[in-house]
């Protein structure tokens, strides 16, 4: 039973790649492959628009969901991701500077000042929680929630007094439709990440217990710390660079998992990785069926199913609190 377990997860997440790949206002299915051949207008829309949305979306995916896995070992709370924590804000915020005042920058280049100030944003809500007293789970998240309100009104202000609220707009809704070949490829630094989060699993499963639990295990638990705030942050500015915001998926899919194996970070990593990306597979292809020709970003689909979840854990969370 086991054994079947395993094969479940990359069947489901094979049988959702090969589906998106054949969903769309185009006209491409295997028939069309076949009568055009490889010079043919189908395959060309799939070697430039549709197999590159697929990886989009398995790597996004994946990369939000084990960045959200991190945030909650290490914060040590389990209501905690990137776009609720001011993560994916301050990233915002950084892109909106580099359009400011260095507008011709390239693409890595910009990533990479956003990534600087997503560690930024979360180090300052790390530090924020050490200077608020705590008396409750709930806590955290609402402080999280207030930071990241703080920062996006300011974003906000910025945006409006430079006239760049509509590309502000696009940086906070996902959106996968813009994702053609050559201006996907960042986000496979997102899947680069979440192999360096599954070589360092166990160090983040000590690090998670406390300092000072890591530390008698001899483990360095700022250097930890510091790894999984710069995976975070790379990957949070990857994605947002590359397709948008997609939120909430940080929180229900390490929940849902921890729930299913339990709290090991090497056991429940790669299932996270594999139901995030599924899971962005499924809203991307149901966004695209649900108003045909038209389509709904993954962002407002997500948002969705993501803050029903959320308002379930919490209150789930007061029941057994209480």
């Amino acid at each position: 039973m086991k054994s079947i377990r395993v094969f479940i997860a990359p069947t489901v997440i094979l049988a959702l790649a090969v589906i998106s790949l054949f969903v769309g206002v185009s006209d491409v299915s295997l028939r069309s492959l076949w009568a055009e051949g490889l010079e043919g207008r189908s395959m060309q829309l799939l070697l430039a628009s549709r197999l590159p949305r697929t990886f989009a979306l398995v790597l996004a995916g994946a990369g939000m969901a084990v960045a959200g896995l991190l945030m909650q070992m290490l914060v040590r709370n389990r209501f905690v991701e990137p776009s609720t924590v001011g993560t994916m804000e301050s990233a915002s915020f950084g892109m909106l500077m580099v359009v400011l005042f260095v507008p011709d920058m390239p693409v890595i280049g910009r990533m990479l000042v956003a990534a600087f100030f997503a560690l930024l944003g979360t180090a300052l809500f790390l530090r924020l929680l050490q200077a608020i007293p705590l008396r409750s789970i709930l806590m955290v998240p609402l402080v999280g929630i207030l930071l990241s309100g703080v920062i996006g009104a300011v974003t906000t202000f910025f945006a409006y007094r430079y006239n760049l609220l509509q590309s502000l707009s696009a940086w906070t809704t996902g959106d996968f439709s813009i994702v053609l070949r050559g201006r996907y490829e960042l986000l496979w630094l997102s899947g680069a990440m979440v192999i360096l989060a599954y070589i360092a699993a166990d160090r983040f499963t000590v690090a998670g217990l406390g300092k000072d639990f890591a530390t008698n295990l001899g483990v360095n638990h700022g250097v930890i710390i510091t790894l999984g705030l710069v995976i975070v942050s790379l990957v949070s500015a990857s994605v947002l660079v590359s397709v948008g915001m997609i939120p909430f998926l940080g929180l229900v899919v390490p929940n849902i998992v921890s729930l299913m194996v339990g709290d090991n970070a090497r056991r429940s990593l790669p299932l996270v990785a594999l139901m995030g990306a599924g899971l962005v597979l499924a809203c991307d292809i149901v966004g695209r069926i649900i108003i045909a020709p038209y389509e709904i970003p993954i962002g407002a689909t997500m948002g969705v199913l993501g803050s029903a979840c959320f308002l379930y854990l919490l209150l789930r969370s007061r029941a057994r609190v209480a």
